[in-house]
């Protein structure tokens, strides 16, 4: 049963004057994928005939996009994927972590996404591992489920790091569970601090 309202209908109407008022400010990945979400299922794309061969009935199938962005090809894969990780799941209390940067290291990103990307997963890991394992805060080892966001909530370029972490880990000797406090697992500006330094000194 179709949605009133999906992805591909807001940016089959609103779309070119999207497209229109950043030019020069979308590149052309993103281009490609609004694109792709727009024509999803549609004649665009071609389609097929389905019949049934005991009763006779038939329909045009249009073809998916299959971009891994699109919303309608990627829901079974993204339930599956959420299934798989919520089997991963311990028997405890998660926290979100989000490390963003700012807008003037995101221009140097825009023109530079492998490089920065990397090293922004691997700063925002290390921080979260160091600022763990330091026995004035956790002094635990702990695991880490990290995904990169490269565009915001206005689908303007937004470089950031969505992590998972559990409420505790493996005590450094490997003897036991070191659980951390209900609502709170690291402070905050000692890991904002961390990650400036360890990130400005890589990227420099």
């Amino acid at each position: 049963m179709r949605t009133s309202l999906e992805v591909a209908d807001i940016f089959r109407s609103s779309g070119p004057a999207y497209r229109a008022a950043h030019a020069g400010h979308l590149s052309l990945g993103q281009l490609k994928v609004m694109a792709a979400i727009e024509n999803c299922r549609t004649a665009a794309l071609g389609g097929h005939v389905e019949a049934c061969e005991d009763c006779g009935h038939w329909r045009v199938a249009y073809n998916s996009c299959r971009n891994r962005h699109c919303p309608k090809c990627q829901g079974a894969a993204a339930r599956t994927w959420l299934a798989a990780r919520e089997a991963d799941l311990l028997p405890v209390g998660y926290f979100h972590v989000v490390f963003t940067l700012p807008n003037e290291v995101a221009d140097i990103a825009f023109q530079n996404k492998a490089v920065v990307y990397d090293l922004l997963f691997r700063t925002t890991a290390d921080t979260m591992l160091i600022i763990a394992a330091d026995p004035k805060h956790l002094g635990a080892r702990i695991g880490i489920t990290a995904v990169l966001h490269t565009w915001g909530s206005a689908l303007t370029h937004h470089p950031h790091v969505h992590m998972i972490v559990p409420g505790g880990g493996i005590a450094l000797d490997g003897t036991r569970w070191m659980s951390s406090r209900p609502a709170f697992l690291l402070p905050v500006r000692v890991l904002g601090a961390l990650f400036r330094r360890l990130f400005l000194t890589r990227l420099l």
